[in-house]
C-alpha cells in the first residue's frame, strides 16, 4: 500500500491525543495531481445538470490524491426548500458507518482484546447455538430451522458471513421473522438489539454465505461490551477524536448545527419501506452499521487516515498491516448471496468491498481499489495504487446506484495520469 506524502511520518503515537477540530486536506493543483481539468470540470456540470432535472436538492463532491484536494465543491441546495448547499453540511451517511466501526474495533484487535477468529458468543454468550433456517415450513406454516454447523466469529460479522440478515428488503421467512420482531425498533439500545437478533435463526449456516446484514450493528454491541463504554464513545476516543471528526455522531443534537442536515425530495426520503431517521431526534440506539450523520470535511480525515495506511497527521489509528487486512479479499470460497451488493470484480474485506480483478466490473477502477455507500446515497471509494480517494455525499435513496455510476465514470475520464507503470 502506497503511503502518501502527509502520510509519510515516522514514530507517529497509537492514540496520540489531536485537535478537536482539525485543519481540512491542504489543497493541491489538479494538473500536479494528475487530472485534465477540463475534463474534471464536467464532473460539476454532470451533477448540477441533475440536480437541475430534480435528480436530488444539491451535492458534495471531493476528490483527494497524493494527500491534497484535487477537486471540491458543493452544488445545489442542502434540502428542497432550505439554503445553498455549503461544504458543512451533515448527511445521514447510514452504511458508510461500517467501515469506521470495523476501524474501530480493529483497534480493539491491535490490543489484544478482541480476535477475528474467536467465536461471537465470547463476547455476547446470547449468539451461543444458533439455529439455521431450512427454508423450508412445515404443515403448520411454521419455519423449520436446523443447528448451526460452526460458530458465528467476529471475522464473519466484518464481512457479513455470519448468517445473520437484513428484514427491511428481500424476501424468505428469516426476513419476516425480523419484520415480525421489529428489528428496526431504534428505541431498542445495542445489547437489546444484539438478544433481539439472537434469538432469530440464522438465513444462512455461519461462514457460508455473503449475505448483507445486521452484522456490523452486532459489531457495534460487541464493542460496547469490550470496552465498557456506550459505542459513540468508544468511537469518539477511538476516531472521531484523534482524528478531529467533531462534526460526525449518531444524532446531531446540538441546536445550532441542526439546519445544516441534508434533506431529501418528499418521495425519495425512504429505504424500501423505511423512511429516513430524523437524526435531530436521539433513540436509543446507535447503530454500527447505519446510523452516522457526517460532513464530507469529517470523513475525508477518516478516508485519508485509511488511505495513509492508519495515520494522519501525527496520529496513528491503525497498523500498515491492520489496514491491509482489511482492504484485502476475505471471500475465498464463500458464495455470494441473492443480494451480492460488492458487484461483479468485486470480492470483500472487513467492512469494504474489494476490487479482486481488472474487468467483470462495468465500472472502471483498479485491482486492490476499495468502496462502500451509504443507503441515503452518500458514497466512498478509494484507490491506493493510484493514492486517491473520492467522495459523494447526496441525499437520495432512489437515485444513489446511477449517481455512483456516473461518478466513478467521470473522475476516471478525468485522470490525465496514472501512478501505475
Amino acid at each position: 500500500m502506497k503511503i502518501s506524502k502527509i502520510g509519510s511520518f515516522a514514530g507517529a503515537l497509537v492514540m496520540c491525543a489531536a485537535p478537536l477540530f482539525a485543519d481540512p486536506l491542504p489543497t493541491g493543483d489538479a494538473e500536479a495531481l494528475g487530472f485534465d481539468t477540463d475534463r474534471l470540470a464536467k464532473l460539476d456540470a454532470t451533477l448540477n445538470g441533475l440536480i437541475d432535472k430534480g435528480t436530488f436538492p444539491g451535492a458534495v463532491v471531493m476528490i483527494a490524491r497524493d494527500g491534497q484536494l484535487a477537486h471540491l465543491s458543493a452544488m445545489g441546495k442542502r434540502s428542497p426548500e432550505g439554503a445553498e448547499m455549503t461544504q458543512d453540511s451533515i448527511f445521514r451517511i447510514y452504511s458508510m458507518t461500517k467501515p469506521i466501526t470495523t476501524a474501530a474495533a480493529m483497534t480493539l484487535v491491535e490490543e489484544g482484546k478482541l480476535d477475528l477468529s474467536y467465536p461471537l458468543a465470547a463476547y455476547l454468550p446470547e449468539f451461543a447455538n444458533m439455529t439455521v433456517a431450512t427454508g423450508e415450513m412445515d404443515s403448520d406454516g411454521k419455519m423449520i430451522t436446523t443447528t448451526a454447523n460452526r460458530p458465528i466469529t467476529i471475522q464473519d460479522l466484518m464481512r457479513h458471513t455470519s448468517g445473520i440478515t437484513y428484514g427491511f428488503f428481500g424476501a424468505g421467512p428469516v426476513r419476516e421473522a425480523y419484520n415480525a420482531a421489529q428489528v428496526t425498533n431504534m428505541d431498542l439500545d445495542n445489547t437489546a438489539h444484539a438478544a433481539l437478533i439472537a434469538s432469530l435463526p440464522l438465513e444462512h449456516q455461519p461462514g457460508t454465505t455473503w449475505e448483507y446484514s445486521r452484522s456490523t450493528d452486532i459489531l457495534g454491541a460487541v464493542i460496547e461490551k469490550v470496552t465498557g463504554q456506550p459505542l459513540i464513545d468508544a468511537l469518539h476516543a477511538r476516531i472521531f477524536d484523534p482524528l478531529g471528526m467533531e462534526d460526525t455522531g449518531f444524532y446531531v443534537t446540538d441546536p445550532a448545527k441542526q439546519d445544516r442536515i441534508a434533506e431529501p425530495f418528499a418521495g425519495d426520503d425512504k429505504i424500501g419501506p423505511l423512511p429516513l431517521f430524523d437524526p435531530r431526534v436521539e433513540k436509543a440506539q446507535q447503530s454500527g452499521g447505519g446510523g452516522l450523520t457526517s460532513t464530507i470535511h469529517d470523513y475525508s480525515r477518516f478516508a485519508q487516515m485509511m488511505l495513509n495506511g492508519g495515520a494522519l497527521d501525527g496520529v496513528r489509528i491503525l497498523s500498515p498491516k491492520t489496514v491491509q487486512l482489511m482492504t484485502s479479499d476475505h471471500m475465498g470460497g464463500i458464495t455470494p448471496g441473492k443480494y451480492y451488493l460488492p458487484g461483479n470484480g468485486y470480492g470483500f474485506g472487513l467492512g469494504y468491498g474489494v476490487r479482486v480483478s481488472a474487468g467483470n466490473s462495468t465500472l472502471p477502477g483498479t485491482v486492490g481499489d476499495y468502496y462502500w455507500g451509504g443507503a441515503a446515497g452518500t458514497y466512498y471509494y478509494a484507490d491506493p495504487a493510484e493514492d486517491m480517494f473520492v467522495l459523494l455525499m447526496i441525499q437520495s435513496p432512489n437515485n444513489r446506484v446511477p449517481v455512483r455510476s456516473v461518478l466513478k465514470n467521470v473522475v476516471a475520464a478525468a485522470m490525465a495520469d496514472s501512478h501505475i507503470d
